[in-house]
């Protein structure tokens, strides 16, 4: 031990060490105030099961699907161009070649912008639902917690114990 804090440089050894001395008047402190109160709440349950959040998929889906479908039928008619082009190159001239490879590579380029487009405006709408769910539940998390006197509600956690998860009571009071 002795040879790792010597081996410590200067500025680092000062800043453990006044570290050290804060925290130790901290821990007494906090135990005389007594144990803390937490909740958890499981975020993503709160994202898929609520019933906000399934109306939003709902809404979401019916809103896209058409966009959907035209993006498929779009790849569709993509591959089946390039499956008649593979069949027909050899018989074609190469000038003929050179304009249908081309056509083929202008029309890939617009199915990925349609794509990544799709994607991105999907992303956006799923986005700007989650935060509308996301503010409801801050408040209704605020309002639990003042009611059960909790110190702190922690939103991810590797393992919680199921007597501080409040998700359930969250769902229902999202859900009214």
């Amino acid at each position: 031990m002795k040879t790792l804090i010597a081996s410590l440089p200067r500025p680092l050894f000062r800043t453990l060490l006044l570290a050290a001395l804060c925290a130790a008047p901290l821990g007494q402190a906090q135990a005389q105030m007594g144990p803390s109160r937490i909740g958890y709440v499981a975020t993503e349950r709160l994202m898929t099961e609520s019933k906000m959040a399934k109306t939003a998929d709902a809404r979401i889906q019916a809103e896209f699907s058409k966009r959907q479908k035209a993006v498929e039928e779009t790849v569709t008619k993509l591959k089946q161009m390039s499956e008649k082009f593979d069949k027909e190159a050899a018989g074609l001239t190469d000038v003929e070649r050179t304009r249908r490879a081309r056509e083929l590579l202008n029309m890939d380029k617009d199915v990925q912008r349609m794509q990544r487009e799709f994607q991105e405006d999907l992303m956006q709408r799923k986005n700007e639902e989650r935060a509308a769910i996301a503010t409801r539940a801050y408040k209704i998390i605020e309002q639990v917690a003042e009611q059960e006197k909790l110190d702190a509600v922690l939103a991810e956690a590797a393992w919680s114990s199921p007597r501080i998860d409040i998700t359930d009571k969250i769902l229902k009071l999202l859900d009214k």
